[in-house]
């Protein structure tokens, strides 16, 4: 039988009457939000935070995720007595009843600090002298280094940074930031990712850390591929023109929607959307990822001449994905879990990364859009101040991240670790606090932005976190 048939012989009166409430609930609904559009219609989604909650700092935010836990100790948070101590036994003061990843029961010893720290900047930030290209834009910088997390483990410390909670399945803060805000443009996914690795042992990162967990499957970010075609199958195949392949699209899309009237399904009317999207984006991919129209001295600002996989291509199609409106973009690097080899392993990996991250800063500098943007530069948790052979463990008790952009206050170094690096033990910043903050700038309260699900009203922040107004201007 045929299946709008079926559904067709389901509408009884109940159900009319219901899917009659649906449609004026829909239509309050859509103008609480004041969205431009109703609920159930498709087109742009503009966002539930209308107006903004406070005025906002920054349309858009670039996460430079360095994936595997970079060492503070060795890169941002110069520590001279843990230098005197070097392969001194560890004070048990510190570690006795803290949580240890890879050295339990072990005897713990002392690791100095692999690099010489130097003064960047007229700010002076200390930073090792193998990030030469960030140390050059410290006065974009502010350096907290009194960060601390609840997880030890990579998968589960990436899901706690990524979506306030260690439960896998709760939305990332990409998705609730395109849910609050919408995109700004209709022809690009609002929610990017790019992936690179290189310089150590390359833990994997799941498709989760992007998910937009029990928020509509539109808001989900969309892994763009660093080489060759962004997108898969964006081009047509052989002997078939757009023309004829956006005829069908069209009616498959046409049937969906007229199936989804009877049903209202909300994956179907997710996959209406995304149909409409694909579309588009045959047109717009094409032009993103054809770098011809970038002069010669921006591709050497980078280190790149782009399409190549690394990591400095990525954050050149990050600044092109900016610019063409997407709200949300990641950029993860992995290639910084050193268990072992630490010294060599942070030269290769602060030699994949540090000088795109720093072009992108300057990059957008000089086409006004740092402004408006929020880079932020660092991983899930540190190091160890402990040696683990010749390497450093895990860490969460303090380490260390950047941010750069609208709102910042740039040449800034905020918190600090003890005398080791161990506790973050002046102005500690929670990942909540981290999240508040984020929010803040782009003219959200993080209190506010809710969704309900399952009976229960749900946020980023979960119950907790303040936006960290020493690091704001």
């Amino acid at each position: 039988m045929n299946p709008f048939f079926e559904a067709a012989q389901r509408i009884n009166r109940r159900h009319f009457l219901g899917k009659a409430a649906k449609g004026i609930g829909a239509i309050a609904l859509a103008s609480l939000f004041n969205s431009g559009r109703l609920a159930g219609e498709p087109g742009q989604w503009r966002g539930v935070v209308k107006p903004p909650h406070v005025a906002p700092k920054i349309r858009r935010v670039i996460h430079l995720y360095m994936a595997g836990g970079p060492s503070h100790l060795d890169l941002f948070d110069p520590k001279p007595d843990l230098a005197r101590l070097h392969e001194e036994p560890m004070p048990e003061s510190y570690t006795k009843g803290q949580p240890i990843a890879q050295l339990q029961g072990r005897e713990l010893t002392c690791m100095a600090p692999n690099y010489a720290f130097r003064r960047y900047g007229q700010s002076g930030m200390e930073m090792a002298e193998i990030l030469p290209h960030l140390g050059g834009v410290a006065d974009e910088l502010c350096l907290v280094r009194s960060m601390v997390t609840e997880q030890i483990n990579h998968d589960p410390a990436h899901t706690f940074m990524n979506t306030g909670s260690i439960i896998p399945g709760r939305p990332s803060m990409g998705a609730w930031t395109l849910y609050a805000l919408g995109n700004e443009t209709e022809n690009l996914p609002g929610f990017i990712v790019l992936t690179s690795e290189g310089g150590g042992q390359a833990q994997p990162i799941s498709s989760r850390q992007w998910s937009a967990g029990f928020l509509p499957g539109k808001f989900q970010g969309v892994k763009f591929q660093s080489a060759g075609d962004p997108v898969s199958y964006v081009s047509p195949p052989p002997g078939v023109s757009h023309q004829c392949q956006s005829e069908v699209v069209k009616h498959v899309k046409d049937l969906n929607r007229e199936f989804n009237e009877v049903v209202d399904d909300p994956d179907l009317a997710t996959r209406i959307a995304q149909y409409e999207l694909a579309a588009r984006m045959q047109m717009s991919v094409p032009e993103l990822s054809d770098l011809s129209d970038e002069p010669q001295h921006i591709l050497d600002l980078y280190g790149t001449e782009g399409g190549d996989g690394t990591f400095a291509s990525n954050c050149l199609m990050a600044r092109r994905l900016a610019e063409r409106g997407v709200r949300f973009i990641q950029v993860y690097h992995r290639g910084w879990d050193h268990h072992g080899d630490i010294k060599n392993g942070l030269a290769a990996a602060s030699g994949y990364v540090d000088q795109a991250s720093a072009a992108l800063i300057t990059d957008l500098k000089q086409r006004g859009m740092l402004d408006d943007t929020l880079v932020i530069w660092g991983g899930e948790f540190g190091r160890t101040p402990m040696a683990q052979g010749t390497g450093r463990d895990h860490h969460i008790k303090g380490f260390s991240l950047l941010m750069a952009g609208g709102g910042i206050r740039g040449g800034t170094t905020y918190g600090a670790t003890d005398e080791l690096g161990y506790n973050a033990i002046e102005n500690p910043v929670s990942i909540h606090d981290f999240h508040a903050t984020l929010l803040h700038l782009l003219g959200i309260d993080h209190r506010y932005l809710t969704f309900r699900y399952q009976g229960r009203d749900f946020r980023l922040t979960d119950v907790f976190g303040d936006p960290v107004t020493g690091v704001m201007t």
